[in-house]
């Protein structure tokens, strides 16, 4: 890929990203349907095998997720006072607490106990381990987890600007927020980590304009690089060509790519306000979706005119039809775009 021209130096910081309002969106994103997936190709992240993080093999039965999640700093479950409703999911609601002890302030995730079968159960201790394993000042902490009153309880880091999905940034602001993102994704792809759903409503944001990646529920740890990457989980309006169209694809899916192509679509739709690789007004049916996706046309064409050619060239490496030409998330953050001045 050519580098980009020059640019500027770069003007005073724009106003904090946690201050920017959107209008609500002209409609919603569908539910995502099954796609069966392909194995991946050799990965492009590079680590030791030392440092897999491979999931625990022992059977859902069996497994205590308290013991799995908590150790002596987790705080006590009778210290924590629900203050009020975040919001909620598919899954389950999300509230605002607060640690009696120490006055500090945590989401609190719940998920009824009566509607996790086995997989909904492995998802939860799939998101478990990440977050208990994953210390970066770029990925949401875990605090604990607690069964209890008929729930499965995760207690989160509180982020209190809310998730990015509700946001409209300028190029400055984008830049600020994906270098964030990108450190973040590098750390885990380190460890062999693929997000597999990421998309604005899963990157989160502090009154310090600090940027997490949250919602590791469809996650996975490869315990080896070439493990496959084969379930249709995520959301279909972000999943990138390979994962939907696996024809093309000739059944090679690497989730690592998989991870910068919903980082260009998360980029161009902060950037727009709506979901980007549809035209204005058009319905986002599951086949609009799939053909926008994976139809002969490139969503390259849906950059606006007037974006810079930094901006540009970002987006154009990320929404790379070809998996293989996206360049991996180390390359990406010495992209002049996202690069420290």
């Amino acid at each position: 890929m050519s580098q980009p021209e020059e640019i500027k130096k770069r003007k005073p910081k724009a106003r904090p990203v946690s201050c920017v309002s959107i209008p609500p969106r002209a409609f919603p994103l569908p539910i995502p349907l099954p796609v069966p997936l392909p194995p991946p190709p050799s990965s492009s992240a590079s680590a030791s095998s030392s440092s897999s993080l491979p999931l625990s093999s022992s059977p859902l039965s069996s497994l205590s997720l308290s013991a799995i999640a908590n150790d002596n700093n987790t705080p006590r479950h009778s210290d924590l006072v629900r203050l009020h409703f975040l919001g909620s999911g598919a899954s389950g609601n999300v509230y605002l607490v607060r640690h009696i002890p120490s006055s500090q302030l945590f989401a609190l995730k719940t998920l009824p106990l009566s509607l996790q079968d086995d997989a909904t159960r492995h998802n939860i201790h799939r998101e478990i381990q990440i977050l208990r394993q994953a210390h970066h000042p770029h990925v949401v902490r875990c605090h604990g987890l607690y069964e209890i009153n008929g729930e499965t309880q995760i207690l989160l880091e509180f982020m209190d600007g809310g998730s990015l999905s509700s946001k409209i940034l300028n190029e400055s602001q984008i830049a600020l927020v994906f270098r964030q993102v990108l450190l973040g994704l590098e750390y885990l792809h380190k460890r062999r980590i693929v997000h597999r759903d990421l998309k604005p409503a899963n990157l989160l944001i502090n009154s310090l304009d600090q940027v997490k990646i949250a919602d590791f529920g469809v996650s996975r740890i490869l315990s080896r690089t070439m493990d496959p990457c084969n379930s249709s989980v995520g959301t279909i309006a972000y999943m990138s060509p390979e994962r939907i169209d696996t024809d093309r694809s000739q059944g090679v899916y690497d989730g690592y790519a998989g991870d910068v192509w919903g980082v260009g679509v998360s980029a161009l739709e902060m950037f727009m306000g709506r979901y980007p690789l549809l035209p204005l007004g058009k319905s986002p049916d599951f086949g609009t979706l799939i053909w926008a996706i994976c139809g002969d046309e490139s969503p390259l064409r849906f950059i606006p005119q007037g974006t810079t050619p930094q901006f540009r060239s970002f987006l154009e490496a990320c929404l790379q039809r070809d998996a293989t030409r996206r360049p991996p998330v180390s390359h990406l953050l010495s992209h002049r775009f996202v690069a420290p001045r």
